[in-house]
């Protein structure tokens, strides 16, 4: 494995982290806990050491599998970040939630099914920055650092946005975001900013929830539990046509997805990034791209493709 520093903290952490939506059963289809449990043992064994995942994920799910195997391996090492705000408790659905209260009150029952004392990294999900400032959210956060029930805290976003406000704030350590061969304006407004600040950067979707697998077709059907299933037609087509131009990626050696994280990891402003996997195979497949580099005609021809319409 190889290890990059994470932003202003002391860690080192594995290029290739484990994203944990799909283990949570409500992200990407049904799975199977038996196969999740494996996943993650193998992705520890392989020297992995930054494990991602939110309350959300499987309304807890994700991290009780995740607690599961780390308390049997008595792991105390391994770096975990999952995220709140997201009120999953509720009778009436989930929704939004930065009050004090409801924070204090996540991060407690995210420790329990983490079966730790502290969560190494705690992160805002997806918010609207009005509400971090109306609910003196950093302050919450600032308040859980000195219990010791968080060493550090980021945000994930969506939007670039939300991660300059962020910046601006000088608070946060890490900031989670999308970033990929089809996806990369939200990078682009970010990183350099991030790298100023030297914070650690986090990357999401670097397979674009998937398709840059290179295994789907404008027939593929997703599950009605997979959030793909809401996907437009449209959309769809318009993605995998932009896949098949990048088939050039695809050697006897590497698959599309290798080459998707590859170039990913090029950016050096990246900590590490978080494929989901839900079996061993998708997670062998996930981590070996660290052996894999793109070539610069290859580098080069994807500069091309996006500056084109690449449609």
């Amino acid at each position: 494995m190889k290890y990059r520093k994470l932003g202003k903290t002391d860690w080192l952490v594995s290029e290739i982290g484990l994203g944990t939506w799909a283990l949570g059963g409500n992200g990407y289809g049904p799975t199977d806990d038996q196969q999740s449990i494996k996943v993650i043992e193998k992705a520890l064994d392989r020297g992995l050491n930054f494990i991602d995942t939110a309350d959300s994920y499987g309304n807890g799910h994700s991290e009780d599998l995740i607690g599961h195997v780390l308390a049997r391996r008595k792991d105390k090492d391994t770096i975990i970040a999952t995220k709140f705000g997201w009120d999953f408790y509720n009778q009436s659905g989930i929704k939004s939630n930065l009050t004090n209260k409801y924070i204090e009150f996540a991060v407690n029952q995210s420790l329990k099914r983490l079966k730790r004392d502290w969560i190494d990294l705690y992160q805002i999900h997806n918010p609207n920055p009005k509400k971090i400032d109306e609910d003196n959210v950093y302050e919450t956060l600032d308040n859980l650092k000195k219990a010791g029930k968080i060493r550090s805290y980021g945000i994930s976003i969506n939007y670039a946005d939300d991660g300059l406000k962020a910046i601006e704030s000088q608070k946060v350590d890490t900031i989670q975001l999308s970033y990929s061969i089809l996806n990369q304006q939200t990078a682009k407004k970010i990183l350099s900013f991030a790298r100023n600040h030297n914070l650690g950067i986090i990357i999401k979707e670097p397979l674009f929830s998937g398709l840059l697998s290179g295994k789907y077709s404008v027939e593929t059907k997703f599950h009605k539990k997979d959030h793909r299933n809401g996907w437009k037609k449209q959309f769809i087509e318009q993605n995998i046509r932009r896949v098949n131009k990048l088939k050039f990626l695809i050697n006897k050696d590497r698959t599309m997805a290798q080459s998707s994280l590859s170039f990913v990891l090029l950016e050096k402003s990246v900590s590490t990034v978080i494929p989901g996997a839900k079996t061993t195979d998708q997670l062998d497949e996930n981590i070996n791209a660290i052996y894999m580099d793109l070539n610069q005609d290859e580098i080069n021809e994807i500069k091309r493709l996006n500056g084109t319409d690449f449609h």
